[in-house]
């Protein structure tokens, strides 16, 4: 079922009058008042030149805030994580006295109030605009920078609170802010690219440049483990700063466009919204805020949760499992763990662009899906090193796909804007608790083979797979109702106001499948 209508459609407004919309691909009508209307009409070129121009400024830098948020927020993992001789190289653990599971709990600490800061930031981002995302950074580049500071596990904890409080917003603001800009079958592209590239550019080189800084002089007192977060927090920090002088603001005020790019942008809003309010946001409610956690939220939030918990097993279980294939140095395991996630990247940006054409996101959820439970299928079936190896492409690929996906199909069916900035912070946020599953389920104890944590989550995959199908039929069959017009009686006399709140319980709206 297609996302927008290609046909004219009348809806009746509060006071009873009946207002004729042309939502076609050249045409597209703004109800700037129950009175007065102003007709844009769109050239498609000068729509290809506005793509090109959001695509070389954002994408850019969307990607790199990303790579910025991944590196530093697995910096302390891949210390520790490795192998068994970088924790010795570095000293992180015998500096801070760490012991047992406190590594553990510094990650579950992290994820915490990563989870608890993710709304509330999408909230305070829709009301300060893009700087809000500046801030963010430049807030986590500097808790990395001052992390070289640490002298016990209490600073640790500290440090991941605060962490996790600062990045927790991120994902959901990019994913937030590029929703203003594109199109509902347009944003499944833009996403996949930073989504899919920058966690794969992070796993790949995040643990080359440890590896390299190790062997760098000390600075001062800043040695070995130090150096990884005084470098890296100092260069995220900087890029942060540049962002309040770069980062675009909403399309109705951004310098980035000119005035008749921001009129086409704005137009763009509009041919995929019900009700057209020319990019004009709505009053944030309890009402709205309550409302954006509806079935389909609920199910995506714990599909994403689920290969969350994947996704961070995986980075546990890798390392180990190329200590098995030869007696490598730490650099040398580096290495081999770059081919897993260049594949991994390139594989999400064609299933992105795939999805995008089909206009359609539960087809390469469900083949992904299988790709990762044939994986770990294979990790508990044997212990073959090279057959394990060669699993961890397919996890990987399957679980890097899926991640954007999950949140595009949520951000595709979420409106009025309100809801739009809830569910991009309640999907990637709820959904870190997944990343505190993976922790716990692949403890030391249970290294090399992980078999517990393995077994789990070929579980989990198994699920995300059934919960993608009642999902798709659920879509199925609400839409068909609506084609009925069993949802019609919605909009009876709804004022003008209400409508524009009514989002995605209009009964003109159709669910992105």
């Amino acid at each position: 079922m297609p996302a927008e209508k290609d046909s004219n459609t009348t809806h009746t407004t509060g006071s009873g009058d009946v207002e004729k919309i042309s939502d076609t691909a050249d045409s597209v009508k703004h109800v700037q008042t129950q009175t007065q209307v102003e007709v844009y009409h769109i050239d498609k070129e000068a729509e290809k030149r506005l793509l090109r121009k959001l695509d070389w400024v954002l994408m850019p830098m969307f990607t790199a805030i990303f790579c910025c948020n991944f590196i530093d927020r697995t910096s302390i993992a891949r210390l520790i994580r490795t192998s068994p001789g970088n924790a010795k190289v570095a000293g992180l653990e015998k500096d801070l006295g760490m012991k047992g599971f406190n590594l553990n709990v510094a990650l579950t600490i992290f994820y915490i109030f990563y989870n608890i800061s993710d709304i509330p930031s999408n909230l305070l981002l829709k009301h300060f605009g893009s700087k809000w995302l500046a801030f963010l950074v430049t807030g986590f580049g500097v808790v990395t920078m001052f992390s070289s500071l640490m002298t016990n596990y209490a600073g640790l904890i500290a440090s991941r609170v605060f962490l996790g409080l600062t990045e927790g917003g991120t994902l959901s603001a990019l994913v937030y802010i590029l929703a203003r800009y594109y199109r509902r079958h347009e944003l499944v592209l833009r996403v996949g690219i930073f989504f899919g590239i920058a966690p794969s550019i992070a796993g790949a080189f995040g643990g080359l440049l440890a590896s390299g800084l190790l062997r760098i002089n000390d600075i001062g007192i800043v040695t070995s483990w130090r150096k990884i977060f005084l470098i890296e927090g100092l260069v995220t920090t900087v890029f942060g700063i540049v962002l309040f002088f770069i980062v675009p603001e909403d399309p109705r005020t951004t310098k980035l466009l000119n005035e008749e790019e921001r009129k086409l942008a704005i137009a763009r809003l509009d041919a995929d919204a019900v009700v057209k309010t020319q990019g004009r946001k709505e009053k944030t409610s309890w009402k709205l805020v309550g409302r954006s956690f509806n079935f389909l939220t609920v199910a995506l939030t714990l599909c994403f949760t689920l290969l969350n918990m994947s996704f961070q097993g995986l980075s546990l279980f890798l390392p180990p499992v190329i200590n098995t294939l030869g007696n490598y140095s730490v650099i040398e395991v580096q290495l081999r763990t770059v081919p897993p996630y260049l594949a991994s990247a390139v594989w999400v940006v064609l299933n992105a662009y795939i999805s995008q054409r089909m206009r359609k996101r539960f087809l390469p959820l469900l083949y992904n899906m299988i790709l990762v439970v044939v994986g770990y299928s294979i990790t508990v079936s044997t212990r073959n090193s090279s057959a394990r190896y060669a699993a961890c492409f397919l996890i990987l690929m399957g679980a890097s796909v899926g991640g954007p996906m999950i949140l595009i199909w949520g951000t595709d069916n979420a409106a009025p804007d309100t809801m739009r900035a809830v569910v991009t912070a309640v999907i990637p946020g709820i959904g870190a608790f997944g990343a505190i599953l993976g922790v716990w389920t692949y403890l030391s104890v249970d290294a090399p083979d992980y078999r517990k944590g393995n077994f789990a989550n070929l579980a989990s995959a198994s699920t995300i797979f059934i919960l993608v199908v009642i999902i798709t039929l659920y879509i199925r069959w609400e839409n068909k109702k609506r084609d009925r017009g069993d949802r019609d009686h919605r909009v009876i006399g709804k004022s003008a106001e209400e409508l524009e709140q009514l989002g995605y319980l209009h009964p003109e709206f159709r669910y992105q499948i």
